[in-house]
């Protein structure tokens, strides 16, 4: 079992040990040291706090901790209970909230659940801040609580409603377009709170006919719940033998999203950013920005449209803060993250289901022309299970040297630019593994780039 300590939060396994795994008094610590960094930054203010969670059944029992735990500091805390990602990201700043807390692991399977750290802004905290708050957490008798009669104060709020309303203010989604093409979709919310928020999106979008699989919020994933095509058997065939235009998937927080097109193919988690950028661009010009390991369709797209695309080291925070250097108009990651400034900085599948569905209204053709529109790449992706006392950045040194004739890019991990494609290399902030993605024309070359690397890692590792 795992606990992982990371500038952006604290993720783990929920049981165990106190500092072995996610347990009680580990999420109180944290929580304790955030709430001091942000009194610290505030200083005389009383310190208020979003908080949210996904459908975890870990969930209630770790936002109650939270909870009470800042409740007892003397903050006030707004909480959202079972809500998005994004949700809570957009109602920090609306709420003028000092910070937030988002109770998700994202992708991770059922055991797993971690605290997500926002500042003021709902953005993800930065790599500075985040290391502060891990100081503050290994001096953790240090805390002072509240008396009783200065301990915080809880609300209960629904942001889900207000989140979509704001989407619907865009001037780029088209509900029109979007209700007269009379779609038929359908839904795999993996059995968390995607349940409670694609439907009604879709339903104030005008789509009239929405089937859900897997759509009740009880955090019983009915699968892996990482929207990769093993992972998505059910949706594809629900799409093929309903006759549906589409399926779409998000992971238990609602901030990556997927499509499957009408045949059932995969759209591809990393088309979703291209498709989106492409509606984006068409009618805003400008730059793009996305990771490191997303593909090189983006970068096509965007110099079609006459903008610059950058890569950001791998992270929300780090493509955030590139996305402002630069003045994007669109970004995210390749894993079916969309980042739209003009909602909010934060990966946002509910805003990308809007942009993508506009888009794809307006082009009146089906998924699988649409995707056969955009520049052809394959990806593979691989994870590399690490040993305790494995130097991974000594490994990386020494497998970059075996390379040293490509174009090697150190800036996350190691990435190797081929003339046919790439391989980053990075090792995970919410994983003890080694990521291996990589690209090139066809599967076939992906696979024969990633092996090559692979025997490196075998033979240094």
């Amino acid at each position: 079992m795992t606990l992982i300590k990371s500038i952006s939060g604290i993720r783990g396994t929920i049981g165990g040990k106190p500092g072995d795994n996610l347990t009680p008094p580990d999420i109180v610590r944290f929580t304790t040291a955030f709430f001091r960094f942000l009194a610290a930054r505030f200083p005389g203010e009383r310190i208020r706090i979003v908080t949210g969670r996904d459908g975890r059944i870990s969930g209630p029992l770790v936002q109650g901790l939270v909870n009470n735990t800042l409740i007892a500091l003397g903050a006030d805390v707004t909480d959202l209970g079972m809500s998005t990602t994004p949700t809570v990201e957009m109602a920090v700043p609306e709420e003028g909230a000092h910070a937030g807390i988002i109770l998700t692991a994202s992708h991770n399977p059922i055991e797993w659940n971690a605290l997500k750290l926002l500042n003021e802004r709902g953005e993800f905290i930065s790599g500075a801040d985040g290391k502060e708050v891990l100081r503050l957490a290994d001096h953790a008798d240090e805390a002072v609580y509240a008396p009783v009669l200065e301990i915080g104060r809880l609300e209960q709020r629904d942001y889900i409603p207000s989140h979509i309303r704001h989407i619907l203010d865009l001037a780029l989604v088209d509900r029109e377009a979007i209700a007269a093409a009379d779609l038929r979709v359908v839904v795999d919310p993996v059995n968390s709170s995607g349940s409670m928020a694609v439907p009604a999106l879709l339903n104030a979008l005008g789509v009239r006919h929405v089937k859900v699989i897997h759509g009740e919020p009880n955090g019983h994933f009915a699968h892996n719940p990482e929207p990769l095509a093993d992972h998505l058997v059910d949706l594809s065939r629900e799409v093929r033998s309903s006759g549906a235009h589409m399926g779409i998937t998000v992971d238990p927080d609602v901030d990556r999203l997927a499509f499957v097109c009408e045949d059932g193919s995969m759209f591809g988690e990393e088309y979703t950013l291209v498709a989106v950028a492409d509606y984006v661009l068409g009618r805003t010009p400008g730059n793009t920005v996305s990771n490191l390991s997303s593909t090189r369709a983006l970068r096509d797209v965007t110099l079609s449209h006459g903008g610059g695309c950058r890569a950001a080291a791998v992270g929300e925070v780090n493509v955030v803060e590139m996305m402002k250097a630069s003045n994007a108009v669109i970004g995210g990651e390749g894993n079916g993250g969309i980042i739209y400034p003009a909602l909010h900085y934060g990966r946002d599948a509910l805003v990308g289901i809007a942009l993508f569905l506009s888009h794809y209204a307006r082009t009146g053709r089906s998924m699988t022309e649409l995707r056969k529109s955009y520049p052809a790449y394959e990806m593979t992706k691989r994870k590399v299970d690490l040993r305790p006392d494995l130097d991974v950045d000594a490994l990386l040194i020494k497998v970059g040297e075996a390379f040293s004739g490509e174009q090697l890019d150190r800036t996350d991990g190691l990435k190797i630019d081929f003339e046919q494609g790439w391989v980053h290399l990075r090792k995970s902030n919410t994983e003890p593994i080694i990521r291996i993605y990589s690209e090139g024309p066809t599967a076939e070359i992906a696979g024969e780039l990633s092996d090559r690397v692979l025997g490196k890692i075998q033979q240094y590792g």
